[in-house]
């Protein structure tokens, strides 16, 4: 019983650690009009990774891009 609370809580923390990335680092490109959640250069790559499960559904349920770095030229 405490082995799938402690579960249950890591995959809650794990699901709303990305919701929350997801709702901050949210960009509209000009140049395509379509949303990107942008994942800093660097450190950013390893939540890339990290979240990469969760970015793969989302992407294929809402069309959600996701992107490593500044998109700026």
């Amino acid at each position: 019983m405490r082995a799938a609370r402690i579960i249950g809580l890591i995959v809650v923390l794990y699901l709303g650690s990305y919701i929350a990335f997801r709702l901050t680092n949210l960009e509209i490109w000009e140049s395509d009009r379509h949303a990107y959640v942008i994942f800093p250069a660097g450190v950013g790559s390893a939540f890339y990774y990290f979240w990469r499960p969760l970015s793969y559904a989302d992407g294929a349920l809402t069309g959600m891009r996701f992107h490593i770095g500044s998109h700026r030229p």
